[in-house]
This record gives C-alpha cells, sequence and structure tokens, in this order.
C-alpha cells in the first residue's frame, strides 16, 4: 500500500494518549454494546498496547479497572463483609483520528479531547469509517506485522481488492464488517489470551472436511502484551437468514417450523460428531462436580436477580439429580452458546457460526470439553425464546420445535437427548438461570421469558 503522512502527532507525542483519550473512553465505552462491565463503575484505563495501524488509525489495547463492588469473580458473592475487586477486561479499539469532523459523527464520534497530545482532533470509532474498514482488509490480504500486531491467511483463498465494507447494525459482543457481500470479519472487542475458539474450532472443522460451519479466510492477532487472537475473516453467506429471523417469520405467518427445526438437529448432531473428531474428546468430570458449579452459577444469578430467589430451592434439585444420572455421551469441544441466532439456513442447508461461546466465561473455561447436552440445551431455549416474542404465546408451537429438534439430532447422533432426562433438565436450568443474569443486566424488559422457563422447571421440572 502506498504511504502517506500521518496527520498524528509523532511517536514520542503519543507516548501517553491516554492523558487525552482517558476521560472520553470512561464516558463511551459504558455506552456501547460489546462492553462487559456497565454494572461497575470504571475507575481507570491503561494503556497495555498502542499501534499506529495506517495513517490517521490507531490500534489499541486498553485494560479496563473497575471499583469494587460486593461480589467475587464471575458474580460469585463474595465472604459476608468483604468487597471484591473484580477482575480487569481488555478491551480492543480501533480509533480514527483526524483534524476535520469526523465521519458519520451522530453514530462513531467518541468526542474532541481538550488536553494531551491529541487536544482537538476528532477521535472516532474508526470500523464505522468506510476508509479506514478498506484499509484493514487491505492489512488482511497482504499478511505480514505492524508492531505487536500480525495478519495472517489462507494462502489457498484469494481475497479481491477493492471491496465495499459495511458494518452490522445487530446486537452482539463484537463488531462485524461485512465485505461486498463476499466476506465477513469479526473483530472481537473484549479480548482475552490465547486462541480464540472462534478461530480455532472453525480451522479445525475445515480440516476435518465439515462443511456446516464457514471456514475461516484469514485472521489478526497479536503478541502483546500477551498471544490473543483480535478478529477474523470468513465468507459470507449472501442469501442466508439467521434462524431466530426465520423462527419469527414462521411464527409472524403461522407457518410450521417443525421441518427446518428436525433439520438444524441434524446439522447440530453432524457438527458434534466433527468436533469430536477434530478435537481429543474426554471422560466426564464428576458429576458431583458438574452439579457443584451449576449450583454456584444459581447462587450467584440469585444473589444478583431478587426475582429468582423463591425458585432457587427447587433449582437445586436438577442439579442434585446429576449426581446418580447417566452421564451421556463423552465430554467433547462443544459450540458452547448454540441458539437460533448462531445458526444460518442457505437455500436447504443450515450453518453453524460464532464459536466463541459465552462471552462472560474465561476463555480457557470454553475450551474445556463438556456435554454435547449443553448445546441442545441452549437450542431448546431459544425455541422457547421466539415462541414468547409473539402474542398470545404459542407454547406448543415451541413444543413441536423441540420435538423435531431433538428427533432430527437423534438420527444422526445416534442418541437421543430426550432419554436423557435429568441430564437434559440440568442443562436448560442452568442455561435459564444465565439468561435471567443477562436479561437484568442488559434487557430488563425481556427478564419475563426466561423467567417463565424457571417457573416450568422449578415447578413442573422440565
Amino acid at each position: 500500500m502506498p504511504k502517506t503522512a500521518s496527520p498524528l502527532p509523532g511517536t514520542a507525542a503519543l507516548v501517553d494518549p491516554m492523558a487525552s483519550l482517558g476521560s472520553l473512553l470512561r464516558e463511551w465505552l459504558p455506552r456501547q454494546r460489546w462492553f462487559a462491565g456497565k454494572d461497575r463503575p470504571v475507575t481507570d484505563l491503561r494503556l497495555l498496547s498502542m499501534t499506529e495501524l495506517f495513517p490517521g488509525c490507531l490500534h489499541l489495547l486498553v485494560q479496563a479497572e473497575h471499583s469494587g463492588v460486593p461480589g467475587g469473580h464471575g458474580g460469585v458473592p463474595a465472604p459476608a463483609g468483604t468487597t471484591a475487586a473484580p477482575p480487569a477486561d481488555c478491551y480492543q479499539l480501533l480509533l480514527g483520528v483526524r483534524r476535520e469532523p469526523a465521519p458519520r459523527p451522530h453514530r462513531a464520534l467518541i468526542g474532541r479531547p481538550a488536553a494531551g497530545p491529541l487536544a482537538g482532533f476528532a477521535v472516532y470509532d474508526a470500523l464505522c469509517d468506510p476508509r479506514s474498514a478498506q484499509l484493514l482488509l487491505e492489512r488482511l490480504r497482504h499478511p505480514g506485522a505492524s508492531g505487536p500486531l500480525r495478519f495472517e491467511a489462507d494462502p489457498a483463498v484469494p481475497i479481491p481488492a477493492g471491496l465495499a465494507p459495511r458494518v452490522l447494525d445487530a446486537e452482539q459482543s463484537n463488531s462485524s464488517i461485512v465485505y461486498g457481500d463476499e466476506f465477513i470479519l469479526k473483530v472481537f472487542r473484549r479480548i482475552q489470551p490465547g486462541v480464540n475458539p472462534d478461530l480455532e474450532v472453525p480451522w479445525a472443522l475445515a480440516r476435518q472436511g465439515c462443511r456446516r460451519v464457514p471456514a475461516p479466510v484469514a485472521w489478526l492477532r497479536t503478541t502483546r502484551p500477551e498471544a490473543a487472537t483480535l478478529g477474523v475473516l470468513q465468507p459470507f453467506l449472501r442469501d442466508a437468514a439467521d434462524g431466530w429471523t426465520l423462527a419469527l417469520r414462521a411464527l409472524a405467518t403461522g407457518d410450521d417450523f417443525t421441518a427446518q427445526a428436525h433439520q438444524l438437529g441434524q446439522a447440530t448432531a453432524e457438527v458434534h460428531l466433527a468436533l469430536a473428531e477434530a478435537f481429543p474428546t474426554g471422560t466426564h468430570r464428576e458429576m458431583a462436580r458438574t452439579a457443584a458449579a451449576m449450583t454456584e452459577r444459581l447462587e450467584a444469578a440469585a444473589h444478583n436477580v431478587p426475582a429468582l430467589r423463591p425458585y432457587t430451592a427447587r433449582l437445586r434439585t436438577a442439579f442434585a439429580a446429576l449426581a446418580g444420572c447417566d452421564a451421556g455421551p463423552p465430554a467433547q469441544r462443544v459450540h458452547g452458546d448454540l441458539h437460533l441466532g448462531q445458526v444460518l439456513r442457505a437455500g436447504r442447508e443450515w450453518f453453524v457460526i460464532d464459536f466463541e461461546g459465552e462471552p462472560s466465561r474465561p476463555l480457557a473455561e470454553r475450551r474445556i470439553p463438556e456435554s454435547p447436552v449443553r448445546d441442545v440445551a441452549g437450542m431448546l431455549r431459544s425455541f422457547d425464546y421466539a415462541a414468547r416474542q409473539r402474542r398470545p404465546w404459542r407454547p406448543e408451537w415451541a413444543r413441536r420445535c423441540r420435538e423435531a429438534y431433538c428427533a432430527g439430532y437423534a438420527s444422526r447422533a445416534g442418541w437421543d437427548p430426550r432419554k436423557k432426562h435429568a441430564l437434559l433438565r440440568a442443562y436448560e436450568t442452568d442455561r435459564a438461570v444465565y439468561e435471567v443474569l443477562y436479561e437484568a443486566r442488559h434487557r430488563p424488559d425481556w427478564l419475563a421469558v426466561p423467567m417463565a422457563a424457571i417457573e416450568r422447571l422449578a415447578v413442573r421440572g422440565g
């Protein structure tokens, strides 16, 4: 790429960019959909890494530090009378810096620093700037290094130049850019050390010959302060619709969705079988330990969401039943956050995407082999979510979809999730508890949806 003069101050002047950016980012970050610490005041932002990615664009890794709040790591209550300091989170930022007004200021502008080396410059989210987004793709088209950043690609897949970018507006825990309806770049926002599963798993499945998962084409990683994955470019299924949209469309028109649910169950089982081939399987962790971890998450959620407390005693029975139940198929790598929004239907085929897992869980924990029932339970909860988006609620629609999905899964996997009742009930309860905590924090208007499942699982046991 031709080099142009940078509009930014010299490197020496930018030794401490946080003198300009600190106060702006402390206000801007908590307003972003992908910021995980909305319920914890940001006390400080510490710069971990800075690279001028191309003229007028800074790549930053910043650590958000929070004030101590009642509760320990992961929301688990701290011992009585103590205040635990939550772990700091690392975020990836691509900041455009220019003297003239920023593009799309209503959406992208972060502000104009009043002091420090960037005083008077307009600072904005560079991913919302088409020029910056195009330059980012160019870096991926030409693998190489820029400071601690590494741009890498599959040499067998050519990436055309000049693809027009557009940022996706959908709610998500990361940021995604579609290029010319041919590729999609997911930029991870909350960064944890290690290989992100959303690169590791699709790459391994591609080598396995699994066609249910789009293979990585290029990726971005860093070596500082620790090795970590920063973004992944994959083929974009231009004519695809996600399962959530299709389910809501079927509900709105009164169409049956059981055939699609059955095929989705088959696709899920095929991905699970490929995962079991691509990654080592393991023996089940002691079921008592699994039950204890689920119980701990229940107690933490009830500590934060009072509406959950009347049901905790009965929900514990679902976890206690794990100790003596059939453990089911061997533990293996799973999706970890499977629901209708994580699957795409193109033509007559289902594809599975977004293998990052639950962003709130530590990355190392998301890579641990688990029961595939975890993914099945996530999808069953998603059918229930969809059925509750229209009034009157259609529980029979959800029940038929759940049955069809499990039947489709059984036809490919060789075992039926419905026959593992205690295991399925425990994982579905654990998922509903997670949903309660998530909705209470991020979408309080939706809290009634998982609470209805909590009541069903507590009172009727499934």
